[in-house]
């Protein structure tokens, strides 16, 4: 039977898959046929994995049989995409950097070893911005990945092939990581759903690292309900991440209040169409009870300054490993020392130099203090903002990316434009807490429909808020 993945979404692939309407192997065939006609063009994955259907195979057996999470939707046969930072055993993995070509990892990211135990089938690794370097997956070594919904636009960064392959029906759904919004703002210009998590509530043990304050892995998929089905498989603490915590599976209180910073909503360069949907979506929120309340958040205005110093600072020091000795490209030059230039120069990507540079300049003697040590203290201030602010309201609600997705090249010889494409989305990795970006209307350009994406952010551990709200918002049950 032909299967219909446009509408087709966890819930309703893993009771079809228990009611024998299809089997795994033909749900993951369904989805290679859509990957060969899709992805030469769209370049969401990197690599299909050559064993997919051994895989489905191998889920089959455990279809119809009770979720490794008691009570749980079961995954046993889900198709996902995985983003190219994150480490499957036996698998390649890149992070879409020529330094790592040839690397195979030698474990399982604890998120991973998660959903093997859940028998999910991993189509292949997914697209992104060197070593999760950027807003728009233009920073990949091996090529921009293109929106699926108008081919001459990017897919947003850095998990853009992520949020692309469930867009373009590549996967049911996908994990990207974020440090800055990199799961966020692509699912916003993709038309998806994609949920940052309080930062330790998913181990980072098997993630290469960005920034390691503000790391996290979140997942996308097409539904509210589909990302809290992964979200519920891949968190919990971990011994091999000191920083993993546990979250309450059950939410504390029903939202009802919502917060807006209308002085983060009042600068320049902000799309007319995406504050109508903003305001249409608040429109919507109070006809379904929520109360509209305005926060004042003094520092916020500050947190793309802060995150700019900090995550390269942070990157600067993470991908000083890579040095063309332990693993990854090597090249020779005239004595050790040359080798690691030669080496790092040929191996990493004009922006991920940019980061590196900028963060050994705010880290070096006479600069620490002026610009990393400053930084650190505003972030203090922005957490304390958004406690404040969550004194009053249950979340906060902003646009999620201040346009819709841009077009291939527009922004890659402005970085500090493509900077700017960060500034509703940095601010919960600052803080910690999670956030939501959830689809919400489009705007027509050039005859094609640009999604455009709403920002819901909660207080720490408060995932389940953001479900419930989302939920009422999209009209999912």
């Amino acid at each position: 039977m032909a299967i219909e993945l446009k509408n087709l979404t966890i819930r309703k692939a893993s009771e079809a898959l228990k009611r024998g309407d299809f089997t795994a192997r033909e749900l993951a065939q369904a989805y290679l046929d859509e990957i060969k006609k899709k992805n030469p063009e769209i370049n969401a994955y990197l690599e299909i994995y050559d064993d997919v259907l051994k895989q489905a195979d191998e889920a089959q057996k455990y279809v119809g049989l009770p979720a490794g999470r008691q009570g749980k939707i079961s995954l046993a046969g889900i198709p996902l995409a995985i983003k190219d930072n994150i480490l499957i055993k036996g698998k390649r993995a890149q992070s879409a950097s020529k330094i790592l070509d040839g690397y195979v990892t030698p474990y399982d990211a604890t998120a991973i070893e998660k959903l093997k135990k859940e028998h999910v089938v991993f189509i292949g690794r997914a697209n992104m911005d060197e070593f999760a370097m950027g807003g728009s997956t233009e920073n990949s070594a091996f090529g921009v990945t293109k929106n699926p919904h108008d081919v001459s636009r990017v897919s947003g960064g850095s998990s853009g092939g992520s949020a692309a392959a469930v867009a373009m029906d590549g996967a049911l759904g996908a994990l990207g990581s974020d440090t800055g919004g990199s799961v966020r703002q692509p699912a916003s210009f993709c038309g998806v759903v994609g949920l940052k998590p309080t930062y330790g509530s998913v181990s980072r043990h098997g993630l290469m690292a960005m920034g390691s304050s503000l790391d996290v892995i979140g997942p996308i998929g097409k539904t509210v309900d589909d990302v809290e089905i992964l979200f519920d498989a891949i968190k919990g603490k971990d011994r091999f991440d000191s920083t993993s915590i546990d979250i309450s599976e059950k939410i504390a209180r029903e939202p009802k209040r919502l917060g807006v910073p209308r002085g983060l909503l009042s600068g320049e360069g902000l799309d007319k169409a995406v504050i109508e949907k903003f305001n249409e979506a608040l429109e919507k929120f109070k006809s379904l009870g929520f109360e509209i309340v305005e926060v004042d958040m003094p520092n916020i205005s500050y947190a793309l300054a802060v995150y700019y110093v900090i995550m390269p600072a942070e990157v600067s020091t993470n991908l000083a490993r890579f040095d063309g000795v332990k693993y990854g490209l090597h090249k020779d030059g005239e004595n050790s020392i040359d080798d690691y230039f030669e080496t790092r120069a040929a191996g990493f990507g004009a922006e991920a130099r940019r980061r590196i540079m900028l963060g050994a300049y705010v880290l070096s003697s006479g600069y620490y203090d002026a610009y990393y040590g400053k930084a650190t203290a505003v972030r203090e201030l922005i957490k304390k903002d958004f406690v404040k602010a969550f004194e009053k309201v249950d979340l906060i609600a902003t646009p999620t990316a201040p346009g819709t997705a841009f077009k291939i090249g527009e922004k890659t010889s402005d970085p500090v434009s493509m900077y700017l494409e960060d500034i509703f989305t940095v601010t919960a990795n600052l803080a910690g807490v999670p956030a939501i970006s959830l689809p919400f209307g489009d705007k027509i350009v050039d005859g094609k429909k640009l999604p455009i994406g709403i920002q819901l952010t909660a207080r720490h551990g408060e995932e389940k808020a953001l479900f419930f709200a989302g939920r009422k918002l999209l009209g999912e049950k």
